[in-house]
């Protein structure tokens, strides 16, 4: 291929380039409606066409190298951006918050957001469901809380007690484990932890 040729492509990448990046910003502020899909696809398309040439020149072959980076890193954040804006205003709004605010407030920041007078749940062996219930309803005042829809059933919060006190038991040595919900980094999670008798 001509080398002239070759310069106008790669001319002709680096401005749909900046054409799609453009149009993200836009979009991401709130001008535009709808994210730029096609014109995403016809850069793709054009980087993929480009790089099954064989380009010779080195500097030819750098620059492109060095536009399909670009490229890429900006898929990357394109990608970041829409998952946060699908997780939610409330989501999006709190990582927001949280990148706003100065980096020491940030690690002296408290991960555990439930309440701390939450109080442990014993499971003994033979246990007869009603503590692994006062557990279920705990996740699901939690996750209430948050805006959520519980992801649970009651009979896999069964298995998954179960599965982790033997665990805990087999590893401590202990007849009995208590749990705890908390919620971390708007995260609903269980705690376990052995109780020696």
């Amino acid at each position: 291929m001509p080398k002239q040729r070759q310069d106008d492509e790669l001319d002709r990448l680096e401005e749909q380039i900046r054409v799609v990046k453009s149009k993200y910003d836009q979009f991401f502020t709130g001008i535009g409606r709808m994210p730029p899909w096609t014109e995403r696809r016809s850069v793709d398309i054009f980087i993929y066409e480009m790089n099954k040439q064989k380009i010779r020149d080195n500097a030819r072959r750098f620059r492109l190298n060095t536009l399909t980076a670009r490229w890429n890193q900006y898929r990357e954040m394109w990608g970041r951006k829409m998952r946060e804006r699908e997780e939610g205003p409330l989501e999006f709004k709190r990582r927001q918050a949280a990148l706003a605010e100065p980096e020491e407030q940030r690690d002296a920041a408290p991960r555990v957001t439930s309440a701390e007078s939450e109080t442990y749940v014993k499971v003994a062996p033979g246990t007869n469901g009603e503590e692994i219930r006062r557990l279920f309803d705990q996740i699901q005042q939690e996750n209430s809380k948050l805006g959520k829809e519980n992801n649970i059933t009651f009979e896999q919060l069964s298995a998954m007690v179960q599965k982790q006190s033997d665990i805990v038991r087999e590893r401590y040595n202990v007849k009995s484990v208590a749990f705890r919900v908390e919620t971390v980094d708007g995260k609903v999670k269980l705690k376990a932890k052995p109780l020696q008798e």
